[in-house]
Formats: C-alpha cells, structure tokens, sequence
C-alpha cells in the first residue's frame, strides 16, 4: 500500500442539493394553506409575480364556508351588497381566565391591601386555574405576610370557577366538593385520602379502609369523574386549525374519480409590464429581472410537479384502498409507503412528503391522506392480512360493547379477534393499540354496580 503524501486525481459521483432542488422538495410537503402563504411571501421577493384568485366553482366542492371563517357573520353583506365582511360584524374577543377573576373582584366590597393581594393571585394562577408558586414566594413577591397571602388564597378559591386557586389537583376537587348545596363527607374523605387508589380503581381498598360497600365507592367515582380537575381550561381556547383538503374523491356510478381541489389554489401569472424590463439597457436592471424570471419559471415547474405528484399518489391510494371507500373503515387493508412509491416509480421519501398535511376530501368524509397508510396484523398463512387501524376499530367495539362488570382481558380479545374475525394478533399487540386507543386495562374498566 503507498502511503505517500501527494496529490491525486479522483473522480466521484454526489448529490449536490441545489436551492432549485431545495426549493422543489418543499413545496412538495406544503398543504394548500402553508403553499399559499408561500406564493404569498415569493411574490413580495419576486416583482414578475402575480396572484390571482381561481373562480369558485361550487359544483365541484361544497365545504361548509361559515367554518372557514369563525370571525366574521359570513352571512352578512356590506351596503355594496358584496359578501365580504365588515367591521360591525367583528366578534368580541372573549375574556380569560384572569380577566374574568379580575371582574369577580371588582364587585368585592374590599380594603386596599386586600384587593391588591387577590389581585395579584389572580394574575399568578396559570391557564389550568392552579397556583405554581408557593405561598412564601408569593409573601415574598407581595411583600406581604404569610396570614394575609393565605386570606387572600383563601378569598380567591370562592371565586368561580369554582377549583381556581388550588395548588394541587386534591385541593381543587377538594374545592368543588365544599361548593356543593348537599356536603358529601364520603368523596371528601375519599378525596382527601384515597385519590392515588382511586386514580387506579382500586375500589375495594378504598371500600375495606372506609368500612363502605364497594358500590358506594364506584358511584363516588363517578360522580368525581364530573368534577373539572383544570377549571381554567374553559377559558383557554385555542385558535381554531382549518383543513382545505388538497384532493377530492367523488363517486360516479361504480367508479372513484380523482381530483385536486385547485379552486383554493391562486393563478400564478406573469406581470407583463415589470417583464419588459428584461430588455432593459441598464445590465444590472437587465441581470436582475433576468434572475427572477428564471425564479418564476422554476417556482411555475415546482408547482405542476407538486400537483402531478400529489394526484398520481392519490390515484395509487384509492386503488389500494377501494374496499374502504366502498364499504368502510372496516375494510381499511395494510398499505405502505414503499408499496406506493413502486407502483408510481418514485422514491419513498417523495410520497411521505407528498402525503404530509394533505387532506383528501371523499364520500366518507374528510382523511388525512396518511391515514389510508396501516401496517400491516395478523399475517397468516391461510389468511389474509389485516391492518392496523382496522383491528383498533375492533378492539374499540368490543370493549364498548363489553359487560362492564366482566370486561375483557387483552387475552380474552386475542381469541374473540380470531373466532369472530379470523384475525391472528398477539396479546402484546393488543395491548399496544388498547393503549393508543386511551383505554385502560380490564382491570381499570371493571364497576361494581
């Protein structure tokens, strides 16, 4: 082996990721709403550019347009008669948690000092309604004693909602139950003492350590279940996310046709004047026009490459998965990726990108296009395969239909997928989808009454 220093030829091939490419790559995995707000930013950059709205046609997608828009009465119309909204139909913006506290206290027949401390407090409790602070932070934040910083914890816990204030999930169910017309010593005691078995429906310890039925203590567990363990929850609201699906399934006669929803996506076009400029004498405004109008071609091919790749994964999608849309998400089969990319001869990577944020609009309803993607359960020799979000269908039928005093056991669901559904799945499976599912083990779902 030579282990000289010197220099050396070599040739290699590499990808090299031009910002052409990068560009492309993105677009791809843009939803509608995200690309629109790019050709919104590329055409502040790039003066050739320019938008123009589709025209509605309603014959072919007929979303709900009041959901579209929360702010505005949609219904209404200005004095031109036109459809857009005014300002008169702006809606109020609703109060929080804190300003709603604030307005409680304001009613407070209170001294000075002690309206300045729940004051404080109100503006201390977080989006769930607790204190995260202790309370000699607090005193020393306030520079206030310990006695009048619990008077005023002490005072701010009457306030509705009723739990706001709290330092502790018990304390805030603590809280609600004192609210109560009717005192109920037994979920007090319960709460007080028994939360962590309660968490773990450990109904009948609970029962022998109260010397009560095990009845009583189910029926307090249900009632302690309508209690709200974050009472400022119901003042934070997130804003609402809107979907435009990118492609829409219609059904004609026996057949599945194809469509992308192009009424939401603008023309993009070219602005005549600004491209005469290319002619220009001066070179620099010469080289720059030139520059971005090589800018607009490649955005203009990134788009129509976008929308081909999106339909011919859609297409391969409903072929795949035509039983679902014939009879249901019962009959969802196991599909992959992979199987997609081979069929429309692209690489993998470009159909999980082509799939991200990508809504389909069909008969059954509205799908996230990763959605018809299920790994694939159950495989047999005699059988056929089925997939994941099918058997979670099943699991979630049968524990609702269950007899809720004998549920079923992980095992017990094992069989019943085999005898009534001819699918072979492992306990551990099972158990994995029942916990994706949010639902509890037999043991947690078991009443006693």
């Amino acid at each position: 082996m030579n282990m000289d220093y010197g220099l050396f030829q070599k040739q290699s091939t590499k990808l090299v990721m031009t910002n052409e490419l990068r560009q492309a790559i993105t677009i791809l995995q843009y939803s509608l709403l995200d690309l629109n707000e790019y050709l919104q930013e590329q055409q502040l950059d790039n003066p050739l550019i320019e938008l123009k709205d589709q025209e509605v046609q309603e014959d072919l997608v007929q979303p709900k347009v009041n959901d579209r828009l929360p702010i505005y009465d949609q219904k209404s119309k200005n004095q031109a008669g036109s459809e857009n909204p005014s300002m008169d139909h702006l809606r109020e913006q609703e109060d929080g948690l804190q300003d709603y506290l604030l307005n409680q206290i304001r009613l407070l027949q209170l001294q000075p000092r002690k309206r300045r401390i729940i004051s404080y407090l109100a503006l201390s409790v977080d989006e769930n309604g607790y204190l995260k602070q202790t309370i000699n932070d607090l005193a020393v934040e306030m520079s206030e004693t310990l006695i009048a910083v619990k008077e005023g914890i002490n005072l701010l816990q009457t306030l509705e909602p009723y739990g706001v204030g709290a330092f502790s999930l018990q304390e805030c169910l603590l809280i609600q139950l004192d609210h109560l017309e009717t005192r109920d010593p037994l979920s007090e005691r319960i709460v007080q003492n028994h939360l962590d078995n309660l968490a773990t429906n450990k109904y009948r310890k609970i029962a022998n350590q109260e010397n009560v039925m095990i009845e009583n203590v189910q029926m307090v567990a249900d009632f302690i279940q309508t209690l709200n363990p974050k009472p400022g929850s119901l003042f934070c609201r997130a804003p609402a996310k809107y979907v435009i699906p990118d492609v829409i399934v219609t059904k004609v006669k026996n057949k599945f046709l194809v469509n992308l929803n192009e009424q939401h996506m603008p023309k993009m076009l070219i602005n005549e004047e600004y491209k005469k400029m290319m002619g220009n004498k001066n070179v620099e405004t010469k080289e720059y026009f030139k520059q971005k109008f090589y800018q607009f071609q490649w955005l203009k091919r990134s788009i129509v490459q976008r929308q081909q790749t999106i339909l011919r994964v859609s297409e391969a999608i409903v072929d795949n998965q035509h039983a679902f849309f014939v009879h249901g998400p019962t009959h969802l089969k196991p599909l992959t990726l992979k199987r997609i990319a081979e069929e429309i001869k692209v690489h993998e990577s470009t159909v999980s990108r082509a799939t991200k944020n990508k809504y389909v609009q069909t008969p059954r309803g509205l799908y996230e296009l990763k959605y018809f993607f299920n790994e694939m359960v159950g495989r047999d020799a005699a059988e056929s395969s089925s997939s994941a979000e099918r058997v979670k269908m099943f699991i979630k039928k049968m524990v609702d239909e269950e007899n809720k005093q004998k549920p079923l056991s992980d095992q017990k669901i094992v069989h019943l997928m085999k005898s009534e559904f001819k699918i072979n799945v492992s306990r551990r499976t099972i158990a994995k989808y029942r916990e994706e599912l949010h639902i509890v083990s037999s043991a947690q779902r078991k009443r006693f009454s």
